[in-house]
This record gives structure tokens, sequence and C-alpha cells, in this order.
């Protein structure tokens, strides 16, 4: 029997490369969607049903367990990450809220495997190199309400004999990031011929193609292993070789400006992660 595998926030950054792989496959794909999103997935042929809501984190849990009825898997990709505004946003306790009541929702509808969504931003970033077992030190409500779904869940999950994986995602770019992010901001000066107006870039980062991150994902979703997963690829490289490297692209590197951006005082010289995807 064809696994049947309920996506939530399949028209988020993340999610839309999720679905794209899941539509390669021998699968049955269930959406959970804001309306006015499924233009996105009318090509689709093995989309079993699209479900419709205002706000994911705002469902009763018995909605919630009427959209988990027969699903094998859930990749819970949805949450708040508006740019500039997702790190200290009350809006992050409302997914941590609603997050909670989908978990005890697909309980109840007896799913086999639930996949959620995290952040390196979970760790202690002291000692740069992170792995699995850095202790977990959020700095930001974002983070701290990561961190607590993934204890909560990790429990719930365990209580019930239900497989459970935490993804915890590093830094990423790539097909429909948001403008206001870093590589899209790059590549929009490179091609008017503007200056990009950046901080020292001397920040070293661990950066993946949110593609290649997708695909780790649904490996993970389909596969054996359970328990926080990094994301990553392990590589350190600095925001002034990202930045030099797109540039490249455009033979337009003389149109980087170091230095006319102040450094984040907060921000942590190193975030590497190491991997433990099997």
């Amino acid at each position: 029997m064809r696994q049947r595998i309920l996506v939530t926030g399949a028209s988020g950054f993340v999610g839309k490369h999720v679905v794209k792989l899941l539509s390669e496959m021998d699968v049955d794909i269930i959406l959970l969607i804001r309306s006015g999103r499924e233009s996105l997935f009318k090509n689709i042929s093995n989309i079993t049903r699209i479900v419709f809501t205002d706000d994911l984190f705002f469902e009763s849990e018995n909605w919630l367990y009427e959209q988990c009825k027969e699903v094998d898997i859930i990749i819970h990709a949805a949450w708040y990450a508006e740019p500039g505004k997702y790190l200290q946003s009350n809006k992050n306790i409302d997914c941590l809220i609603g997050s909670i009541s989908l978990a005890k929702a697909s309980i109840r509808a007896g799913i086999k495997k639930f996949v959620g969504i995290g952040t390196c931003f979970e760790y202690n970033f002291q000692n740069g190199f992170l792995s699995i077992n850095t202790p977990l030190e959020p700095a930001s409500i974002y983070a701290s309400s990561k961190a607590s779904l993934f204890f909560s869940l990790f429990q719930l999950f365990k209580n019930h004999s239900i497989h459970f994986a935490w993804c915890r995602l590093f830094y990423l770019f790539g097909e429909g990031e948001d403008e206001r992010r870093l590589v899209p901001y790059l590549r929009k000066k490179m091609i008017s011929g503007e200056v990009a107006e950046l901080s020292s870039g001397n920040q070293i980062r661990d950066f993946s193609n949110v593609s290649d991150v997708a695909k780790k994902i649904v490996k993970v979703a389909l596969g054996n292993q359970n328990g926080p997963i990094n994301i990553c690829t392990g590589i350190p490289i600095t925001i002034r070789q990202l930045a030099e490297n797109i540039a490249g692209e455009y033979g337009k590197t003389e149109l980087l400006k170091f230095g006319a951006r102040p450094d984040n005082l907060t921000d942590p010289p190193c975030v590497v992660g190491i991997s433990n995807l099997t």
C-alpha cells in the first residue's frame, strides 16, 4: 500500500520543495494549506486531498484529528518565518501551541511517523561546530519555541510508540527564497549593477541549497532514522566567500562593499553543523 503523507506549510520556502520531491514518488500526498495557494500544486497528480485552513495553528484538536485520519506520515513544515520579525515574535508561541495540538491529533489518528522541522538556533553556539550532543541554549522566542516543541513531542510520541524525527535546519538559500534574505538581495544588486552593502563578512556559516535540504527531509520521512538530526553540509564558509561566489557568477565582485554595515555584536562568529544523517 502506498504511503500517505500529510505536509503542512506546503506553500512555504521548504515545504514547496518537499512536495515537489514527493510528487515524483509512489506516495499519496495530503496538503494542509491556506486558501488561495492551491494553484501552486495544480499539476501534481498524486495529491489526493487538499485541506484549506485560515491558520493551522488556531484549528481545534478535533479538526486536526479529522485531517490526520488515514495518514501514515506527517511532515510538519509550517511555522511563522517572516524575515526580520520571526526571531522575537509572539507568533512563535501560537505555532508551538498549535503544533502540540497537531501532534495530539495525529496520535489519536494513529499515524506511524511525525517529522518536525527544527533549527540550528536551538543550540548553544559557543563551540561553533554543532552536533546533536551540543547543549541546547536558545536565545530567541523562535528558537526556544522550537526547542520546547522538540522536547514535548519527543516525550509525547515516545509514550505512544510513534516514530519521531526532528530535522534541525542550518542556513538555507535557493529557489523561492524571500527577497529580503541575503542571497536574493545580492542577486538583485548584481543584476541591477548596484553596490551591495554588507558587514565585514567574516562570520562563518553552514549554507545548504533548499532543494538539497528537502531531499534530506524526505529521506528522513521515508527512512528509519529518528530523534534529532542535523540537516547541514558540515562545510564552513564565510559570508564574504558566499557573497564573492555569487557576485563572481555575474562578474561583478567590485560591487560588494564589505564593512558598509556594522557587524551584529550578538551574531555568533561560527555556526557549522556536524551531520548525523545516515
